[in-house]
């Protein structure tokens, strides 16, 4: 059956293949779908190798493929699921159990629907209440999942739980939340696992990987409790990168990749929320007096479409990013980027006058969107 993409870079390494490949759309709708490749130590492949094979697509390889006789055999691994369940399940405190808990999760109807909630009910919790487990091949993240939480919070609510748990559609990010049905962002996760770790000697470096897009709170907290907070460019193999070339162990996305280089060689959603899980029974105290570990300070977000050219590359635009990062000053910062996956340029500011953010934003997003009209 289907498999999540943090278990197919362990099938990977385990099986010792040459090569592992993940159909998904990841957070997306189906048709959305692409592919994600890990190479023999279960990692991304790097940049420039992807970039090498999409050469070798445009250009035509046909003189590099195999004759039938030479592809060798398919052979199906009929308990690959129950080998991951035991993987991730092996991350978890030996001497720890979830009794106690009612647990949701949502798992967006994709790859996770047996695994995760199998994993919770393994390890001994009470309840574990699952939601979006029914897939159909066309509605997995549709409703539900790691960007559509009003379902998790609504089923968290309804059922009394102790906390909700939201996977994306190929289970390598998390989202949660709290018995109130409160959203908890992957920063507010970080924070959480940063500190406990650090309590508990367990992280390295003195501090944590995350992104551009990490909110300024996080780095505040961090600060204040001796903590470096290093930002990569956006999207999980950045942070994987940093954390492998400079002996990190955590790091993310607030978008909910965690990665835990002890446990994983990339972001696993289920892991990840184990983790969480054993701080919260470690701490003894319900989840909404420990994940919320910082105030964020007001972020805004907004994204501008465009059909021709790159508008970042008009002198206008950056003359414009450039005054809003002088008005901006000490009191926050601005990130303008262009999407990685599709034709977006997405404004972030974030500081601690909500007025003023919103200003920036707004005259940002102006002068980027009559460029991308021109």
């Amino acid at each position: 059956g289907p498999m999540p993409t943090p278990a197919v870079a362990m099938m990977t390494q385990t099986l010792r293949a040459d090569l592992g490949v993940m159909i998904t759309a990841s957070h997306n709708k189906f048709f959305d779908n692409g592919i994600k490749l890990f190479g023999p130590d279960g990692r991304k492949l790097s940049d420039e190798a992807e970039h090498e094979i999409e050469k070798l697509m445009h250009e035509g390889w046909d003189e590099g493929l195999s004759t039938g006789e030479h592809l060798g055999r398919a052979k199906r691994i009929d308990d690959a699921q129950a080998r991951y369940v035991e993987i991730v399940k092996a991350t978890f405190p030996r001497k720890m159990r979830l009794a106690g808990l009612k647990i949701v999760v949502d798992c967006a109807h994709g790859a996770a629907y047996k695994t995760a909630p199998a994993t919770f009910w393994e390890l001994g919790a009470d309840e574990v209440i699952s939601i979006g487990v029914a897939p159909n091949g066309t509605n997995i993240n549709a409703g539900c999942g790691s960007t559509d939480l009003s379902a998790l919070s609504e089923a968290v609510i309804e059922h009394k739980a102790d906390i909700g748990i939201s996977l994306d559609g190929d289970a390598d990010r998390l989202i949660m939340c709290d018995e109130n049905g409160k959203i908890i962002d992957g920063d507010q996760l970080m924070a959480l696992i940063a500190l406990g770790w650090k309590e508990t000697g367990r992280l390295t470096q003195s501090g944590i990987v995350a992104t551009v897009m990490s909110n300024l709170g996080l780095e505040r907290l961090l600060d204040r409790e001796d903590l470096s907070l290093i930002r990569t460019p956006v999207g999980d193999r950045h942070v994987a990168a940093y954390m492998r070339a400079h002996g990190y162990n955590f790091g993310g996305e607030q978008s909910g990749h965690l990665l835990m280089s002890d446990y994983s060689t990339t972001g696993d959603g289920t892991i990840a929320a184990l983790q969480i899980l054993a701080e919260i029974i470690r701490r003894q105290k319900p989840a909404s007096e420990i994940l919320d570990m910082f105030e964020p300070v007001p972020q805004v977000l907004k994204n501008v479409t465009y059909t021709h050219e790159n508008p970042l590359n008009c002198d206008q635009v950056q003359a414009a990013i450039k005054d809003a990062d002088n008005d901006m000053g000490d009191a926050g910062r601005i990130l303008v980027r262009a999407s990685g996956t599709e034709p977006l340029i997405r404004v972030m500011a974030e500081g601690d006058d909500a007025a003023l953010v919103d200003k920036i934003t707004n005259d940002l997003v102006e002068v980027i969107r009559k460029r991308a009209l021109a």
